[in-house]
Order: C-alpha cells, then structure tokens, then sequence
C-alpha cells in the first residue's frame, strides 16, 4: 500500500517530537529520508511529490529551505523547522 498524506504527515509530527524532547530548537528535514521512513522510497511508485507537498504545508515563516531540486519536489528536499511546533 502506498504511503497518504496522513503518512507523511504522522512521521514528520514524530520527528518534530522526537527532536524537541531531546532539547533542539531546529530539525533538519529531508524529504528522501521522510520517505524512507514511511516506506516505499526508493521505488517504482513512489509518493515523493506527495511527501514534499506535506513537507511544505508544515512550513511556518521562521522555517527555511536549505536545498530544494529544480523543479521543487524530490529527494533533495531539506526544510529547517524551528522548534517548538
């Protein structure tokens, strides 16, 4: 079965938990990782575009792209959040 939004979505919520209870103020994420993780990545139909819209859509005005594909969505996606969410 294919990895949904609510995926994505859950494994992010979990990094960002992880992350600040171990005392950070930022987390690093990357979009091949986040997929890995949900499972699926790599693979013939993987939802890549789907992870990096959720990614994205977490996206709050003290968060930044640090590296991003050309076209936008893919593996190479990685967003710094502030923490706490």
């Amino acid at each position: 079965m294919q990895p949904s939004s609510y995926d994505f979505q859950k494994e992010l919520e979990k990094a960002f938990a992880e992350a600040y209870s171990m005392g950070r103020t930022n987390i690093d994420i990357n979009s091949g990782e986040l997929h890995r993780r949900v499972g699926g990545y790599p693979g013939r139909n993987h939802r890549m575009p789907l992870c990096c819209e959720v990614m994205k859509k977490n996206m709050k005005k003290e968060d930044q792209i640090l590296e991003q594909p050309p076209k936008g969505k893919g593996a190479s996606l990685t967003i710094r959040y502030k923490l706490p969410r």
